[in-house]
């Protein structure tokens, strides 16, 4: 029979590892994804467009929900996580249109 402390110590290792190769792919896809919001900033920004679309940002959000009850991960974090990216997105817009 195994030791009952050493298996949880042996389950956790996994689990933070898996968290950690997890947050690696998080940091990538956010960076992936600010190399495109930054083109669109710079398209904006030469063609004299909004920094913000309300309307798309709203439809964002709705999807993202979406997508968050499918993979069962609550809508309202989804939600929060979705608005805080928007708001750096435009951030960085609005710096560009300076």
């Amino acid at each position: 029979m195994s030791d009952p402390v050493a298996r949880a110590a042996e389950l956790l290792k996994e689990h933070r590892d898996s968290i950690d190769r997890l947050d690696a792919i998080l940091v990538y896809t956010l960076a992936e994804r600010f190399k495109h919001t930054q083109s669109v900033g710079r398209l904006k920004a030469a063609h004299d467009l909004p920094p913000s679309d309300p309307a798309r940002e709203a439809r964002q959000i709705e999807r993202l929900e979406k997508l968050a009850d499918e993979a069962r991960l609550d809508p309202e974090f989804a939600k929060k996580f979705l608005t805080f990216i928007i708001s750096e997105v435009i951030r960085h817009h609005e710096k560009l249109q300076k």
